[in-house]
């Protein structure tokens, strides 16, 4: 009997949590913290045989205090997660001043929507014995990754992300820190975009440098596919930095360089070349010479020598016969 040692892992959809407006139980907490004790100074005199109220004072305080702990309030594109004792409730969404049950261990998570560059370091808030912070929470600069475009060519790019949690059940139990998660698997994705696309390319084929739109929206997607479990949407990616390696980058200029001499003394020949057919047919149609085919040879040499030149030709004239 074999034993299936690798079970799946629960999903955690998202559940919409409608609280109760808490102006009306804030008013009864008050009323309560301020009767109670109110109550119990007012029962003391009676003593304790006959004075059931002094019980009485001190419940309604204790739930009223506990009842205080029920309150919470949401900020525009904010939400509260509520879990009871490790069991997940629901998500408030709403903004607004709200109350739930007390016993609700409330978890804050942003909606807001949020961009990084990959390549870029987080250093968390440190605090002290006494719990103030002695660093808060910052972000280095984006640095570019180094990796190999598909022929071999090292390359440094890096890409800005804008995302956002939509899930927030997701978000908090799918993956452990879903912040980072991001961070890494953005990374990930574009490092095996890079390796999918050479840098550039002579023909109609994509490029990293020449399909720009395209290479975006495919990282978009890729980044997407990556986060689909942990309740987040990528809105955009975009890349914001492509070059070559510093060691291979003036190799590369000169590639670049020599391959755009080739293609305009291509234009320039084929203009050329264009040029003198229309000269020789424009003298044969209106009988203005009549040249032979050593004549035509040399005026075929002559215009391509002045069409295709890149210096200002020096004419010669002859004087003599």
């Amino acid at each position: 009997m074999s034993t299936n040692l690798h079970s799946e892992t629960p999903h955690h959809a998202e559940k919409h949590l409608q609280p109760i407006s808490g102006w009306g139980p804030l008013m009864m907490c008050v009323l309560g913290l301020l009767g109670g004790p109110a109550l119990f100074v007012a029962a003391t005199p009676l003593g304790f045989d006959n004075g059931w109220l002094v019980p009485v004072a001190i419940i309604v305080f204790l739930c009223a205090l506990v009842g205080m702990f029920g309150m919470i309030a949401v900020a525009p594109n904010s939400s509260r997660v509520m879990l009871l004792f490790g069991d997940y409730r629901g998500t408030v969404k709403q903004s607004g001043f709200f109350w739930v049950n007390p016993f609700y261990s409330k978890r804050k998570v942003s909606l807001r929507v949020r961009n990084f560059e990959t390549g870029s370091a987080t250093t968390p808030e440190t605090k002290n014995q006494q719990g103030v912070i002695t660093q808060h929470k910052s972000r280095s600069a984006g640095k570019p990754s180094k990796v190999n475009d598909r022929d071999g060519n090292p390359i440094e790019i890096s890409a800005v992300v804008v995302w956002k949690v939509v899930d927030t059940a997701e978000a908090l139990f799918e993956v452990d820190d879903y912040e980072n998660f991001v961070e890494v698997q953005s990374e990930a994705a574009l490092r095996g975009l890079a390796t999918r696309y050479p840098y550039d390319s002579r023909d109609d084929e994509e490029s990293l440098r020449g399909s720009t739109d395209e290479i975006c929206n495919r990282l978009c997607d890729d980044i997407q596919d990556r986060l689909e479990k942990a309740g987040i949407k990528i809105l955009e990616a975009r890349i914001s930095h492509l070059a070559y390696a510093p060691e291979i980058a003036a190799a590369m200029l000169q590639r670049q360089q020599a391959g755009a001499v080739v293609a305009a003394r291509t234009r320039i020949v084929d203009g050329a070349v264009g040029m003198v057919d229309m000269a020789l047919a424009h003298l044969k149609r209106d009988n203005i010479v009549e040249l032979n085919d050593q004549q035509r040879a040399t005026l075929v040499s002559n215009l391509l020598v002045v069409l295709c030149s890149d210096r200002h030709t020096q004419p010669v004239v002859q004087a003599g016969a």
